[in-house]
Formats: structure tokens, sequence, C-alpha cells
């Protein structure tokens, strides 16, 4: 018997977050002070966080358990600095069950590139060393019988960029290397397909469960938003689906 993961919506879902996101930024100049405003706050992704909700309600998560806003609810401890402040943490039964970032960049793609990856990076590493170090334990500190923590699952972690689909981020970019040459994936790649390299790979290396990347051209007018993936690895369909099927597997257990 087949199970379905994601509601029936979801590319709908999908549709309407890419909407907001364009949508925000458009407003940003009258609510935000600019479109810079609405970056800092975070406003242009809140879209994506009706997403995570509807899917967790599908798979019968309660309501309470996903935490979307507010600073305190968000923050987790982190094992090479004290704490970080995440965009979606879902606690079930006391155990931390995912975690989700979600990052845009439109505009000053080769400014942006290599801060977006050293974080997201950087982000993963943290929070899986301290979750190994039982920061995300229930019972932390306290031994069950037998000498075993509470539960040592890491939690899922999940990533999403969606960047802006324009010539600047979609041509042909050079890469130099003076001393050693530089991976052959790399040579001429666009910016969309570095992130998408990116994304492949911080799955491959099991720093994140699931990254998506996620292509729009700037909205404009009325129409329905558009939006695409550059592979099946890097498809926002993906992400959400192995997301769903953490929670399932949550309740289960």
């Amino acid at each position: 018997m087949s199970v379905q993961l994601l509601p029936d919506d979801f590319d709908i879902l999908v549709e309407q977050a890419v909407r907001v996101f364009w949508r925000s930024r458009s407003t940003g100049s009258e609510t935000q002070g600019g479109t810079r405003g609405n970056v800092i706050s975070g406003k242009n992704m809140d879209g994506f966080l009706g997403v995570v909700i509807s899917i967790a309600r599908h798979c019968g998560i309660p309501d309470e358990a996903v935490f979307t806003t507010g600073r305190t609810n968000l923050t987790l401890p982190g094992y090479y600095r004290p704490n970080k402040n995440w965009d979606v943490v879902i606690v079930h039964n006391q155990r931390l069950i995912a975690v989700l970032e979600f990052k845009s960049q439109v505009g000053s793609f080769g400014n942006n590139f290599n801060n977006r990856s050293e974080e997201v990076i950087g982000n993963a590493s943290d929070l899986l060393v301290a979750s190994k170090e039982g920061a995300y334990h229930p019972t932390r500190h306290k031994k069950h019988k037998g000498g075993e923590v509470a539960d040592p699952r890491a939690p899922f972690l999940g990533y999403l960029m969606l960047l802006e689909e324009c010539r600047d981020s979609t041509r042909p970019v050079r890469a130099d290397s003076p001393h050693y040459h530089l991976f052959p994936e790399f040579q001429g790649a666009s910016y969309a397909e570095r992130y998408k390299i990116l994304c492949e790979r911080l799955i491959e290396q099991k720093l994140y469960d699931a990254a998506s990347l996620v292509l729009s051209p700037q909205l404009g007018g009325d129409g329905p938003a558009e939006w695409k993936c550059l592979s099946p690895a890097t498809d926002v369909r993906s992400l959400f689906t192995e997301l769903a099927a953490q929670l399932l597997a949550a309740l289960q257990s």
C-alpha cells in the first residue's frame, strides 16, 4: 500500500510560497524601509514556513510541535558557538525531530555565493556535533541502564535556497586556482550550477538530509510565480518528501 507523503496541493503551496517571496521583496520599500529590510527580517521566505506547517499537519504532527516564529522558540544550542536561530524547529515528545534553514539570493551573486556556502556548511557542522554531544537529548548528561544516552538519533536537517533566475545567475562564470586544479564540474559553471553542486554535495557528505535549490525569475504582473529545480536530488519535492517521511517515522517511535 502506497502512502501519500505530501498534501494534494503541494505544488500550489510551493507556487504560493515563491509568490510571497517576490511580493514581499516588491513591497519592502513600503513596509520595511527598503528591500534590504525584508531580506534581513527573513519575511521573504515566510511562505515556505506555511509549506512546512501544511506538511506537518498532513503527517499528523500537532501544531504546537512546529515552531516557525519567535527568536527563543527557534534557538538551538551549538557546539562551536553558544546557539543559533533557525527557521523551523520541530520538537515532538521532547525529541528534536527536524530543523530547517531557508535562504535566498537576488543579485550580487559573485559577492554572496561563498558567504552562503560557508554559512550552510558551518551551520550543519555545528548542529551535527552538538547533536552527537547530546545537546538535544531531554535527559542530557543522564544515562539509561547499560550506559546508553537517551535517544541518540540526530534530527532531520534540511536546507532550501531560492535563487533568482536571470542572466547573471545562469551564465557561465570563470573560476581560477593558481596552485591546484579546480574540480572540473566548477569550470565555467554558472552560479545556479554552483548552488546545485553545493546542495548535492551537502547531501552526499551527509551534512544535510536534504537540500533544495529553487530557481525563480522575478515576478511580473499578477500571474502565477514561476519556479524550477535543476536536478532530482535538489528538487524541492524531494526535500519535503524526506521531511514528511521523517515526521511520519517519528510518530511511530
